[in-house]
């Protein structure tokens, strides 16, 4: 993890080789997932296949077998496998557990699910940041209709976050550009949070 200064404030910035070459492998890329099921990224599918908790923190010593779990969720998510994640999120009862099961819920367009496990997930620790990073990134889009809470809210909202996904998904605007884009922040945040609590002592 990297972090970038703006103002007084440090603002988080995904660093994939902090987290071991498997992990760089298969994050090193910018691409935005969509905010729907997407395709699964089939080259991708074998390396994944082949992790589990163990392989992936081969290097360290797994403080958090939960939390390595969720790791995992993460992974199979970012590459469009959302049976995969979901297997593994829903087994995991913790907040960051349901909180990967609400997204993948909200990229099947479940959105009422989505929202029942966001509200499971309570205040997790990452809103704080994602709702400067979902501010950060409205600032370079247009505002409209859809977006205008991003620059209200003064805590992280996910079920408005839900909403701003179904009313834009599939749209090919620049609100869902925008979207996709807190999306993938939300992801690193909690994938970083995720790992680092899994090795922690």
């Amino acid at each position: 993890m990297r972090n970038n200064r703006t103002g007084n404030r440090v603002m988080f910035a995904f660093d994939s080789d902090r987290y071991g070459p498997t992990v760089q492998r298969l994050t090193s890329d910018d691409r935005l997932c969509d905010l729907g099921p997407g395709s699964p990224q089939q080259a991708q599918r074998d390396i994944l296949s082949q992790l589990d908790v163990d392989a992936l923190f081969a290097d360290c010593e797994i403080g958090d077998r939960d939390m390595a779990r969720c790791c995992l969720a993460a992974l199979w998510l970012r590459h469009d496998f959302l049976d995969e994640s979901h297997t593994i999120s829903q087994s995991v009862e913790s907040a960051s557990g349901s909180y990967w099961h609400g997204i993948m819920h909200r990229r099947e367009a479940d959105y009422s699910n989505a929202k029942y496990w966001f509200r499971r997930v309570g205040e997790h620790e990452i809103f704080p940041e994602l709702c400067r990073a979902a501010l950060e990134l409205a600032r370079k889009h247009s505002l409209n209709r859809n977006t205008q809470f991003l620059f209200e809210q003064t805590k992280w909202q996910p079920a408005a976050f839900v909403d701003l996904c179904q009313a834009v998904a599939g749209r090919r605007s620049e609100a869902e550009r925008l979207a996709q884009e807190i999306a993938h922040a939300e992801w690193q945040l909690l994938f970083d949070c995720c790992y680092q609590r899994a090795v922690q002592d």
